[in-house]
């Protein structure tokens, strides 16, 4: 796990990125981080369960190819593990086929965003699923 921020959440929401590539990785984590987020990367699934027990994210963007465990199966897993781990997630994947798209949302993820992410769209779809809360 790296994270990106000097401290946990401090004074801005924090958010999970799961993102394999680093280069897509290393881009969206600057954007967040200049757009005032605390951001959290992961470059696989392995320890998601860990890093949303430990970071406590506002939202989790989350990509659906990883090398260890798809994405598919991360939102199955959040959707059985209850209340503590309710999160908000948007999806940001290169499966751009309507049936992907389905299937994520009827495994809970709140947004589906196609590769190569508008960041204009991002930081909106952030806005409306941060709880009101952390705004």
């Amino acid at each position: 796990m790296s994270q990106d921020a000097d401290e946990l959440g401090q004074g801005s929401a924090r958010i999970l990125l799961i993102e394999d590539n680093d280069s897509n990785r290393q881009l969206l984590s600057d954007y967040l981080n200049y757009c005032g987020y605390t951001v959290l990367t992961l470059a696989a699934g392995a320890e998601f369960f860990t890093a949303i027990a430990q970071f406590q994210p506002h939202i989790v963007l989350l990509d659906l190819k990883l090398p260890d465990i798809d994405g598919y199966t991360l939102l199955e897993q959040l959707q059985q593990r209850g209340e503590e781990f309710q999160v908000p997630v948007i999806v940001v994947s290169a499966f751009a086929f309507q049936s992907d798209q389905r299937r994520a949302l009827s495994l809970g993820a709140r947004r589906y965003l196609v590769k190569p992410v508008n960041l204009n769209l991002l930081k909106q779809a952030i806005r409306e699923e941060l709880p009101y809360s952390v705004l």
